[in-house]
């Protein structure tokens, strides 16, 4: 069966329109370009129904706001906030009618074990497969909302330990894109061992390091655009051809070879099912 559903993870920190800096575009006039503007259109416009859930977040309220504002700024005034903080909350039948009826859902950043902790297993866990899967609904998430949409999820790891074994935290997402780990922040926050740590634990999935401001906005479940600002990294484990994560004792380190990296900047696209990158631009012999 064909995916009819658009998923758009982002890597964290995308541009709101609400700051101003000299050296970096993160301010009103650029917002009509950024990922914010294309999770709009890919839900098929300003009168969308966009409902945003914070429940990864400690400060909800403030996170529920700044979003808010932000699509505001793009038009958008069919906005709704599903403030989910517990099992319970995902049982009312307001969120639940909200979830039904969103053209499209977007889950801010924080702690993604907290979206699973709340949401996991839930009916509108259910409701967000069924709707990604069945209809042409939007799924987007930034931070730990990306993190949240893979099946096997990174939950923390120690930053000076990352090359050993067990120094990755792994645990279930909700499954909306099994095929995938995702990280974010990844070159800011310098996650490459974090997520060679994780696909060395599962070597059939493919590792996506996401820049913040930067994002993929995934088609039928398999064909993937990068947009945004920054550049995504992609770690393939599929073809190695040493692994040492299942024998090497905890603490010890993890080596791997033949991990394939590619280094993708917006506009590329990369296939999962067919493993085909795709250049934005092709530049000729003399460029």
């Amino acid at each position: 069966m064909e995916i009819k559903g658009t998923l758009i993870p982002i890597g964290g920190d995308e541009n709101k329109g609400l700051r101003i800096h000299k050296k970096e575009k993160y301010n009103i006039e650029y917002i009509e370009d950024s990922i914010l503007s294309r999770v709009v259109a890919e839900s098929g416009g300003k009168d969308s129904l966009i409902v945003i859930i914070p429940t990864a977040s400690k400060i909800p309220d403030e996170v529920g706001q700044m979003y808010l504002d932000a699509f505001g700024k793009l038009g958008c005034s069919n906005l709704e906030i599903a403030n989910i903080r517990s099992r319970e909350d995902s049982g009312n039948p307001k969120f639940i009618d909200l979830v039904k009826k969103a053209d499209c859902v977007m889950f801010g950043g924080g702690n993604q074990s907290q979206i699973i902790a709340d949401i996991a297993a839930t009916e509108i866990h259910d409701i967000l497969i069924k709707k990604y899967k069945n209809e042409a609904f939007v799924l987007a998430g930034t931070s730990a909302g990306a993190m949240a949409m893979s099946q096997e999820m990174i939950t923390g790891s120690n930053p000076k330990r990352v090359f050993t074994k067990g120094a990755v935290g792994m645990g279930k997402g909700l499954g909306i894109i099994p095929q995938l780990i995702i990280d974010s922040h990844f070159i800011k926050r310098k996650r490459f061992g974090r997520l060679s740590g994780a696909v060395s634990r599962f070597p059939n999935l493919i590792g996506i390091g996401l820049d913040e401001d930067t994002g993929l906005v995934i088609k039928k479940g398999n064909f993937c655009e990068i947009i945004g600002s920054g550049m995504i990294i992609i770690l393939d484990p599929r073809k190695l051809t040493h692994n040492n994560a299942e024998e090497v004792a905890r603490g010890g380190f993890v080596s791997l070879s033949n991990l394939i990296t590619h280094i993708l900047a917006p506009g590329d696209s990369f296939d999962i099912a067919k493993n085909e990158i795709y250049a934005a631009q092709k530049y000729s012999e003399n460029a």
